[in-house]
């Protein structure tokens, strides 16, 4: 039971963000409208991106300091399982965008800024398959898995708040927090966050027990 209570807690959160976040009232906004509730999804889909590229660089620092296999394949399923989570942050952005503003990627810097983020992170799954000898693969995954991080956070939200950006919180223009989100928002808004992020970890630890059950079968053939 100690292992579950936590993804029986996801699973509610969640169950409760989508029946409010669809079907419950929201304040009525200029431009935004309905689309507010995007907010219960977009939002947290990096959250929980966020956390999970963050655990991976705290594994890739514990696999360079014991070189235990183990906390390499944590990093790269943490990274493989923030990947997922981009992806659909991506997409419900772009949908978003394209209500709001009318396009789905206009020339925005946040936008190119996680187009970036994006590339460097496939790029990190692209260098660990060219590399063929283990501990060499994840060693060098590992460096560049640490410096990604950081070069990330600049991306998303230092080099946007310096420019004009048409994203809330950046370029001068009001945080949702500020303005456009009260308290019908605020509790799905957080239970959304935390469900998000479990489910997160759930698929990462899901991930990570199969990749240490094939390692150990090719281990055995």
């Amino acid at each position: 039971m100690k292992k579950i209570w936590w993804k029986i807690l996801a699973v509610v959160l969640l169950a409760g963000v989508i029946i409010a976040g669809l079907l419950g009232p929201v304040p009525e906004l200029p431009i935004l409208n309905e689309t507010i509730r995007n907010v219960y999804f977009h939002v947290p889909m990096w959250f929980a991106m966020l956390f999970l590229y963050l655990i991976s660089v705290v594994y890739s620092i514990k696999y360079l300091n014991t070189g235990k296999t183990e906390y390499d394949v944590m990093a790269v399923e943490a990274v493989n399982t923030g990947v997922i989570f981009c992806f659909m942050g991506l997409a419900t952005g772009m949908l978003w965008a394209n209500i709001t503003w009318g396009d789905p990627w206009p020339n925005d810097p946040k936008l190119n800024s996680s187009a970036i983020s994006t590339l460097m992170y496939l790029a990190y799954l692209v260098l660990r398959n060219a590399l063929e000898e283990e501990q060499k693969r994840a060693k060098i995954s590992a460096v560049y898995n640490i410096f990604a991080f950081p070069i990330m956070i600049v991306l998303l939200y230092i080099l946007p708040r310096l420019t004009d950006s048409l994203h809330p919180g950046n370029g001068g223009n009001s945080t949702f927090g500020s303005i456009d989100m009260n308290n019908q928002l605020r509790p799905i808004f957080y239970a959304s966050v935390i469900g998000w992020v479990l489910i997160g970890s759930w698929i990462c630890s899901l991930r990570y027990r199969l990749r240490l059950l094939e390692n150990k079968n090719n281990q055995i053939d």
